[in-house]
């Protein structure tokens, strides 16, 4: 008997509502209700085929110990653990299939013993982004009340770190402000940095249905000619590393124009003067300064239109990683919050800010808690830890011993893989959740294989704030990522006495009750077609900011940052060009992140079996065999097929980065945000090594 069970996407933060049509315990079909709210009845081909994974044989279905672990531990571990140990039977050459008690058990004496021996500040903890709320909350538990340590965090690190950070310094949250349907109540949609069909299709199905039926105008601003362009008025092609740069000249027009809203200014802000004056003053922020730039001066035209359209009517910023993963990527968040400010643009319906968030639950990572400087609910922590890269550096130092990971690929997304390896290396334990044996599962010691979002009950919090309860579309004997925690913590302390993830979310809406609150399991349900937006108390809050800010006055603030020459921009303007090639990387719509689990369905994988290095027609005489290398002073990725468009500028390239045989991340360095370093992974000079046919590499 076939029976349709409800729930979410388990991929980006779009977090569309799904329906699983399930038969004996296995998914035959995922589809979306015609009435559904976040999906209107849509999915990406991701969200609709890549289902496979639940049922695939490479799962991890139980624990795993590597035999190399036991070796060098078995003298030191205590008598019964040693005996067990004896007992372990062999997966392969490297792994043991362990029991799952004796899994938790070794994991539990292995972290007292590193804390013991090395102190609290020696264990760090990522993750979560990919998981439940509920998992998210007791992973920064654990690290900070039973391993008594500040290092934790999450691929946040990665994506939208900048995001929150700049929001969160201008208007005192770091979220978005608006649900996703206001795009329909909108005048003007400006899109920055978000390739908005490949990485959030179903939020640019809503841009492309305003834009055809001219209800909204559509602006599309990237480093390349992207779909969603084909749909816009003004299609704004940008230097690379240039966001600020060309923020700050959008702000110049508004205010030298004299189009802000002194109405909203003198009631909702602070600061604005010496903001005024600040970008008047600034010699890069006049948009002439683009005829400068040869290739790229149609944007000294272009900007003007941009920004008196957008101070002239109801307008939407959308944003995603091309503007965070930049060395000003905070500086950005802040200059685009301040063109919300002066036009009034932002507590309204229609008018407002977008960050499109990556991950399907990081934004529930972060309001868990699942930040260095960050507690539940965005508290002050007691104690601020290390951010990952420099919780890398510190493994390095052999200050960290002991690493937790849950469901987060550090050997795969993160930068500078060569330094990450060397830094993996020096841990004595490494722990990883995960249902797949991904990078980082290779390099671990304990491997714990887990539920998927489609196996177990959980809230899950979308890229508009908006909590959906998931419920198991099928069912198994595996743990959750909770209960993993759980049990390693009752055999180290044993103050974590949660008998379902509806007891540990009881516990986030104590410590989390400005979000979370009102937000009971028993809402949630009744609320699961639609979902609920934070703030939950009564009711939910689709629209933040209406009467003010939740910076400490209630005003928002100007922030102002002047763009600092560099890269691709100053060889342009000084030079007049360049002999060199700069790499982007991003996603791209059949894939997502690593890949461990749209790579289990085989229409999927046939799709994209490989990371495509694209390069401009123009480069052919540049670029003359099938494949090359890229190399930095970094590392080097592995041979890459190149395919010549005419959508990207000469000597500029993309690639994706879904698949862990390209090494495309073994070639960035540490470059970041100055604020939250994000990895500058938007911009990198790169030389192009040839590879022939018969090469050996």
């Amino acid at each position: 008997m076939i029976h349709d069970i409800a729930s979410v996407c388990t991929y980006c933060g779009v977090g569309c509502d799904i329906t699983a049509q399930v038969e004996d315990n296995k998914i035959q079909k995922i589809y979306a209700q015609s009435d559904g709210y976040v999906s209107q009845g849509k999915l990406c081909i991701k969200g609709k085929y890549g289902f496979d994974f639940v049922d695939s044989d490479q799962r991890i279905r139980d624990a795993r110990v590597k035999k190399e672990f036991i070796d060098k531990n078995f003298e030191s571990m205590p008598r019964e653990l040693q005996a067990r140990s004896k007992t372990l039977v062999a997966l392969d050459d490297t792994w043991y299939k362990a029991n799952y008690e004796f899994a938790t058990s070794l994991a539990a004496w292995k972290l007292a013993t590193i804390k013991e021996e090395y102190g609290r500040y020696s264990f760090y903890a990522s993750g979560g982004a990919r998981t439940s709320c509920e998992s998210g909350f007791l992973l920064q538990k654990f690290t900070r009340e039973t391993m008594e340590s500040p290092n934790i965090d999450n691929c946040a690190r990665v994506c939208h770190a900048p995001s929150l950070n700049g929001m969160a310094a201008t208007i005192g949250e770091g979220a978005a402000t608006n649900p996703y349907d206001d795009i329909y109540e909108t005048e003007f949609m400006l899109v920055i940095g978000s390739n908005t069909t490949e990485a959030h299709p179903i939020v640019a199905n809503r841009m492309i249905d305003a834009a055809r039926k001219k209800t909204a105008e559509l602006v599309v601003c990237d480093v390349r000619n992207i779909q969603l362009g084909k749909f816009a008025k003004v299609e704004a092609v940008l230097p690379y590393e240039s966001n600020l740069l060309f923020l700050n000249a959008i702000a110049y027009v508004i205010l030298k124009e004299y189009l802000y809203d002194d109405s909203f200014i003198d009631t909702r802000t602070k600061e604005f003067e010496s903001y005024r004056d600040s970008i008047l003053d600034d010699p890069y922020a006049n948009p002439e300064f683009f005829r400068s730039l040869n290739g790229y001066e149609q944007l000294a035209d272009q900007i003007p239109y941009i920004a008196r359209t957008y101070a002239a009517k109801k307008s939407m910023i959308f944003w995603g990683l091309g503007i965070t993963e930049n060395l000003d990527g905070s500086y950005a968040v802040m200059a685009i919050v301040n063109l919300a400010l002066m036009t009034g643009n932002i507590g309204k319906v229609g008018a407002g800010l977008m960050p499109l968030r990556g991950q399907n639950n990081v934004q529930g990572t972060c309001d868990m808690g699942c930040l260095p400087y960050y507690g539940p609910d965005y508290s002050k922590p007691k104690e601020e830890g290390l951010k990952t890269p420099d919780a890398i550096d510190a493994m390095l130092e052999d200050k960290i011993k002991a690493m937790m990971v849950m469901g987060e690929d550090i050997a795969h997304i993160h930068p500078n893989q060569n330094k990450i390896n060397k830094a993996l290396e020096n841990l004595e334990l490494l722990i990883t959740q995960e249902l797949f044996m991904t990078q980082i599962a290779k390099k671990s010691d304990i491997v714990f294989g887990v539920k998927s979002a489609y196996e177990k009950t959980g809230v899950y919090v979308n890229a508009m704030r908006r909590l959906h309860l998931s419920q198991p579309l099928v069912e198994n004997n595996l743990p959750d990522d909770w209960e993993v925690l759980r049990d390693i913590e009752n055999k180290l302390k044993g103050d974590f006495l949660f008998n379902s993830s509806e007891d540990v979310w009881e516990q986030v809406r104590v410590e989390a009750p400005y979000r979370y609150g009102g937000a009971s399991y028993k809402k949630l349900e009744k609320h699961r077609s639609k979902g609920m937006q934070w703030p939950v108390a009564k009711v939910d809050t689709p629209r933040l900011h209406l009467e003010s800010f939740r910076t400490p006055d209630g005003y928002g603030y100007f922030k102002y940052n002047g763009y600092q020459l560099r890269g691709q921009v100053k060889m342009l303007h000084e030079d007049g060009g360049y002999d060199k090639f700069f790499l982007t990387t991003g996603r791209i719509l059949i894939h997502y992140n690593n890949a461990a689990q749209t790579i289990q369905t085989p229409k999927l994988k046939e799709k994209h079996s490989e990371d495509i290095l694209l390069a401009s027609i123009e480069d052919k005489d540049k670029i003359k065999t099938k494949q090359v290398m890229l190399k930095t002073k970094y590392g080097q990725t592995n041979p890459l097929t190149v395919k010549f468009v005419k959508t990207i500028k000469t000597q500029t390239l993309f690639c994706s980065f879904h698949h862990a045989k390209s090494k495309i991340n073994y070639i960035f360095g540490d470059e970041s945000d100055l604020n939250t370093k994000t990895a500058l992974f938007k911009s990198l000079e790169v030389e192009i090594i040839e590879v022939n046919e018969n090469q050996e590499c």
